[in-house]
């Protein structure tokens, strides 16, 4: 039987934790979340699963077989709760939410079940399995309206640089896109109140925080109770001192208006030149068949009026190939918006049935074959792309906030852009600074330089 709650170690903590997590900004923020309950409890981070009192499991449900993947970790993770049956196993996230008590059913070793707006629950739902006299098993997967209100001191940052943060304006999603499985699992729209984002912000600039990324699912259909606007959010954080880049996504087209392009442009130089607009097709018949709400015209109006407002603007977006109605004629107009706007990311997957969502009740005519040349296709362009644009910075000068050391040459740095371009380079500097940097090399996915001697620590 387990004590009734584990006492607190000679060294104040009551044992450690881990956490996996998939997915987008936003499962990485909503671990920061869990991260800092768990600390605030007096755990502390484990290394690995192996050491682990508490495995959390975040989880995603966007890509195809997400949920074989967290059952398939979960098989790995059994022989752990076998060899310590005080360990507490949960499940939280988009999967936690899709599939619900079905996780019990296929893996009777998890103790919590944890939907994306329950991850506030997390501090009364660990003391009951913790305390349980026999297996104990917690779903909490009710969607909240006042998820979004978590107490912004208590996440702990673990993000690539000290001086970047995420912060949650928007949970959920209101469109209906056919394909989509976000709003089963994130519920309908809410909004945090702007007072309490700005707080939040006011605290990071405090910590030496520099660079900001607002987040939502639709994040530009935030408003909150009073009227706020993402636009009016982005001019009050930019009169923050301390901040200097200001981001957000993922953003719809639809929510795309002349007032927020006004505001992304008079906050300028602050709101960073980079923006995530996903397209998906460069078809109107197949957008129409998504109910995306806008047609390519549609697209490319919104791209002209950014463009007009911030001529340097970076644009990046998400295009799914394969759609049950994509005609190889509907491919051809996505190939060709891709020459039209000329993105500076393209996040590229072939179309797969997801549970639930109008589009699994559609016939997918088009071969897995004939998806993956598309997919070859279409990244090959893009490749040629983003090597043609990425070479009109060599020679330049860049300001670059740097995230750390770099994963590909241990004896470099890596740092962004504010136009969100990854860059390699030589030269001392530390993690957070603004860094000038001299272009030298570039290829289709990284910039590469050096600090010219005379470049002085922008921070």
């Amino acid at each position: 039987m387990a004590p009734p709650d584990r006492d607190p170690a000679p060294d104040g903590t009551r044992g450690k934790y881990y956490i996996l997590t998939w997915g987008c900004q936003m499962n990485v923020h909503d671990s920061e979340k869990l991260a800092g309950t768990l600390e605030e409890q007096g755990y502390r981070q484990a290394r690995g699963a192996q050491d682990a009192d508490v495995i959390l499991l975040n989880t995603c449900a966007v890509r195809e077989k997400a949920a074989e993947k967290v059952f398939s970790a979960l098989g790995r993770l059994r022989p752990f709760k076998l060899r310590n049956p005080d360990l507490v196993l949960g499940v939280c996230g988009c999967v936690a939410q899709q599939e619900g008590e079905r996780i019990y059913q296929r893996a009777p070793h998890v103790d919590l079940v944890l939907g994306p707006r329950a991850t506030g629950t997390l501090p009364l739902a660990l003391p009951r399995a913790r305390s349980a006299g026999e297996p104990l098993r917690i779903t909490d997967t009710e969607v909240r309206d006042d998820s979004i209100r978590f107490p912004f001191e208590r996440i702990r940052r673990q993000g690539t640089s000290p001086a970047k943060a995420y912060t949650t304006i928007v949970e959920g999603c209101n469109h209906a896109c056919t394909f989509c499985i976000v709003p089963r699992t994130r519920g309908r729209e809410s909004y945090r109140d702007s007072q309490d984002v700005l707080a939040e912000v006011r605290h990071l600039a405090g910590r030496g925080v520099v660079e900001i990324e607002f987040l939502g699912q639709t994040v530009n259909a935030y408003r909150d109770a009073a009227g706020t606007t993402l636009a009016d959010l982005l001019c009050s954080t930019a009169e923050i001192d301390g901040i200097e880049r200001i981001r957000f996504t993922t953003s719809h087209p639809a929510q795309m208006t002349d007032r927020l392009m006004d505001a992304m442009a008079a906050a300028q130089p602050k709101v960073c030149p980079y923006l995530h607009l996903p397209v998906q097709s460069g078809a109107s018949s197949v957008l129409k068949t998504m109910k995306r709400g806008y047609d390519r015209e549609g697209y490319l109006r919104k791209v002209e009026g950014l463009r007009r407002r911030i001529p340097d603007l970076s644009l990046g977006t998400d295009v799914i190939v394969g759609f049950p109605t994509e005609r190889e004629e509907d491919f051809q107009e996505t190939l060709s918006l891709l020459d039209e706007v000329r993105f500076d990311t393209v996040f590229a997957y072939t179309y797969s049935s997801r549970p639930g969502t109008a589009a699994a009740d559609l016939a997918d005519p088009v071969p897995e074959l004939e998806k993956l040349d598309r997919l070859r296709r279409l990244q090959a362009r893009q490749q040629e792309i983003q090597e043609d644009r990425n070479r009109q910075w060599v020679g330049r000068e860049v300001q670059v906030l740097v995230e750390g050391p770099s994963k590909r040459d241990p004896g470099a740095w890596c740092g962004r852009t504010s136009d969100n371009r990854v860059v390699n380079f030589s030269g001392s500097t530390a993690p957070g600074r603004l860094q000038n940097v001299r272009i030298r090399a570039s290829s289709a996915y990284a910039l590469r330089g050096e600090i010219p001697p005379a470049a002085l620590d922008l921070r």
